[in-house]
C-alpha cells in the first residue's frame, strides 16, 4: 500500500510520526559529520528539502530528541553503531531566515531580532541556572526585551552557545537554514548596505570567533560573495550546485522517483515526469528530479503543473531579464527555444553589481535552479575562467519562462493579439496601429533606466520577439540574428506547417542624418531583405517565393512604422 504523500510538511519528526512518504536522506548526517568540516554553506535552489534535512540534523544531533531512535529506526543511518551511539548528544541551535522577506531595513531587522528572542524564549531555562552569572541573566534579558542594540543581537548566538556550552559541558552544533533569504529581499527594496553590515557581524560572531562551536551549516539558494558577508569567515567550506558533495542529498535521483511512481500507481508516467521535473546537474550528479513538483505530482494522481515554478521567488529573475542589456534578452530568447547558450559563471554572487552583468545574471539563475549546466570547458591557460554551456533545466521551468513572458504583455493583451492576427494575415495598416499602441505601454518594461539611445529600439525588438513566442511556439519556428544569403536577418518566422506562409522581419533604428523620415527607413530595411537574399534559407526548405512576407521596421524611439515588400 501507497504511503500518503504530504505536502509541505518540513518537520522531520511529523514526517516519520505520520508515516507520510519519505525518501531516506539520513546519509546526507555520516556524509556530513564524517567530513569534519567546521562550517559548511550548501547551496541548493528552493524547495529542494534544504529546510527537512536541516530539521532531521536537528533531531538527530539535540539532546531534546535523546531516546527519540523511532524517528531513525529503520532508516540507513540506524544500521551504523557509531551513529546510533551519538544520536541526541549534543545541544544543537537551529534557526531560519526564510520569512524575512520585509521591504526596509527596519523591519528586517526586527524580524531577525525576534527570531533571535524566540530562540533564547525556548532556552530560558538557561537564564536561572547555576552556570550564569548576574551579567550573564542582563544580557539575557536584554534579548528578551522589545529593543534590542545591534551588539546585543550580532553576538546573541555566540553568547547562547556559550551558556549551553557551561549548562551541558558540550560545544554546540549551529544550523542556519535560508541564511540569503534577507540578502536578496534587501537587494529588490534598496536596503543592501545596511543589512549587509549587520549580517556580516551576526555571521563572524557565530561562525568564525565562537569557541563554543562544534560543527555548522548554513543554507541557502545562493552563495554571496565573501566580500558582502562572510568577509572573515576563513573557516567556510562551500558546496555549490557545481560540487559533488552532497550531490544526492538535496533533490530526488531517477531511481528514487521512478519507485516512487511505482509505489503511487504511476510507473506508466516515467517518460512524462522526467521531461518535466528531472534536469538538474548537482556536480558530476545527473538527472536529479525537484522533489517538490514530483511530491505535488504524487498527491494529485498524476497531474502535470509548474508546482515548484510557481511557488514564488522569481521576481529577481523576472527584473533581471527585463532590465536588463541586449545581449541577456538574445540569450533569453535563444534558451526559451530551448537552445543552449555558453558563459563563464561565478558562484560568489554580488548582489548589489548584477545590473547587466551578464555572467552574475546566468549565475544566479544557475544557482536557483532554472539553468543547468550541459558542459563545462577543460582550461589550459591560467588565469582564464572557463565558459559553461548552460540550457533551461526541464519543461516546468520553460512554461514558467512563457508564462512570465506572456505577463508582462498583458495590460497590452488585446492590442498584442490584434497585432499578431495582422501580421498573419498580411494587414500591415492594422500591425501599424496596434504595434504603436504596444510600443507605447510595453516599451518601459524592456528599458534599464539610461538615457535613451539607438539600442532602445532593439531592446524593445527583444521584448517584442519574446512576447511573440508565448503565442507562436506551437505553430511556428523563431529563429533571430542567423546566417541566411549574404547576411544574417534580425526575425525568421517559419510555420511548422509548410503549406502556411513564413516571415522575414528586419528592425532598423532611423538615422536622421541618413534618412529623411520612418518612411525612408523602413525602405531600407526592406531594401537589405533583398540585396542580403535572406530568403534562401526558405527557398532550400522548399517554400516558394510567394510564400515569405518580408516586413521591414523602423524605430525612432517609441514611434514605430512597419512597412511590407
Amino acid at each position: 500500500m501507497a504511503r500518503g504523500v504530504a505536502i509541505g510538511i518540513q518537520s522531520f519528526e511529523e514526517l516519520r510520526k505520520g508515516k507520510y512518504f519519505y525518501v531516506d536522506k539520513t546519509d546526507f548526517i555520516k556524509e556530513w559529520w564524517d567530513c569534519g568540516d567546521s562550517v559548511t554553506l550548501i547551496t541548493r535552489p528552493r524547495r529542494f528539502g534544504k529546510t527537512l534535512n536541516m530539521s532531521m540534523l536537528e533531531q538527530f544531533f539535540s539532546i531534546n530528541y535523546n531516546g527519540r531512535s523511532e524517528l531513525f529506526e529503520g532508516l540507513s543511518i540506524w544500521q551504523d553503531e557509531k551513529y546510533r551511539q551519538i544520536q541526541g548528544t549534543y545541544p544543537v541551535i537551529s534557526l531560519s531566515l526564510a520569512g524575512v522577506k520585509e521591504t526596509n531595513y527596519k523591519t528586517a531587522r526586527e524580524k531577525i531580532c525576534q527570531i533571535l528572542t524566540n530562540l533564547y524564549i525556548k532556552y530560558s531555562y538557561l537564564r536561572d541556572s547555576d552556570v550564569l552569572t548576574d551579567a550573564d541573566r542582563l544580557f539575557f534579558d536584554r534579548i528578551l526585551a522589545l529593543e534590542m542594540r545591534d551588539s546585543d543581537a550580532t553576538s546573541a548566538i555566540y553568547q547562547l552557545s556559550d551558556f549551553l556550552y557551561r549548562y551541558y559541558d558540550k560545544k554546540v552544533i549551529i544550523l542556519l537554514d535560508e541564511y540569503d533569504t534577507p540578502m536578496q529581499e534587501a537587494y529588490i527594496n534598496g536596503y543592501w548596505d545596511e543589512l549587509v553590515a549587520f549580517t556580516r557581524s551576526l555571521f563572524n560572531s557565530t561562525f568564525q570567533t565562537n569557541p563554543y562551536l562544534e560543527r555548522g551549516i548554513m543554507t541557502g539558494i545562493t552563495r554571496i560573495s565573501k566580500e558582502s558577508v562572510f568577509s572573515d569567515l576563513n573557516n567556510l567550506k562551500v558546496v555549490t550546485t557545481t560540487s559533488d558533495e552532497y550531490a544526492t542529498s538535496f533533490g530526488f535521483t531517477e531511481e528514487e522517483v521512478f519507485a516512487a511512481l511505482d509505489e503511487c500507481g504511476l510507473g506508466e508516467e516515467r517518460e512524462g515526469v522526467k521531461a518535466w521535473y528531472d534536469g538538474f546537474v548537482f556536480g558530476k550528479h545527473s538527472d536529479i528530479y525537484n522533489p517538490w513538483s514530483v511530491l505535488n505530482f504524487l498527491d494529485t494522481n498524476g497531474q502535470y503543473d509548474t508546482y515548484w515554478a510557481n511557488t514564488s521567488g522569481n521576481r529577481l529573475i523576472g527584473r533581471l531579464i527585463q532590465e536588463g542589456n541586449k545581449n541577456i534578452k538574445v540569450s533569453f530568447e535563444r534558451l526559451l527555444k530551448m537552445e543552449r547558450i555558453t558563459s563563464p559563471i561565478d558562484e560568489q554572487i554580488v548582489y548589489n553589481r548584477l545590473g547587466d552583468n551578464e555572467v552574475a545574471v546566468w549565475s544566479l539563475l544557475l544557482a536557483s535552479g532554472y539553468l543547468k549546466v550541459i558542459e563545462k570547458e577543460k582550461l589550459t591557460t591560467p588565469g582564464m575562467r572557463p565558459k559553461y554551456t548552460l540550457s533551461i533545466t526541464n519543461g516546468e521551468v520553460l512554461d514558467m519562462f512563457y508564462n512570465m513572458v506572456h505577463d508582462w504583455f498583458m495590460e497590452t493583451e488585446v492590442h498584442y493579439n490584434d497585432f499578431v492576427s495582422a501580421m498573419l494575415y498580411g494587414n500591415v495598416e492594422e500591425m501599424n496601429v496596434c504595434i504603436n499602441k504596444i510600443s507605447k505601454n510595453v516599451f518601459s518594461y524592456f528599458d534599464t533606466g539610461k538615457d535613451p539611445s539607438d539600442s532602445e529600439p532593439e531592446r524593445f525588438y527583444h521584448g517584442l520577439v519574446l512576447g511573440l513566442l508565448t503565442e507562436l511556439n506551437q505553430e511556428y519556428i523563431l529563429t533571430s540574428n542567423r546566417e541566411s544569403g549574404l547576411g544574417r536577418y534580425d526575425v525568421m518566422i517559419e510555420p511548422r506547417d509548410k503549406s502556411k506562409a513564413a516571415y522575414i522581419l528586419e528592425f532598423k533604428v532611423h538615422n536622421p542624418k541618413r534618412e529623411s523620415s520612418l518612411e525612408e527607413t523602413v525602405k531600407n530595411a526592406l531594401k537589405q531583405i533583398e540585396e542580403k537574399q535572406y530568403e534562401t534559407e526558405l527557398i532550400a526548405k522548399g517554400y516558394k517565393e510567394e510564400q515569405i512576407r518580408k516586413y521591414g521596421f523602423a524605430f525612432a524611439g517609441k514611434e514605430v512604422l512597419i512597412g511590407e515588400e
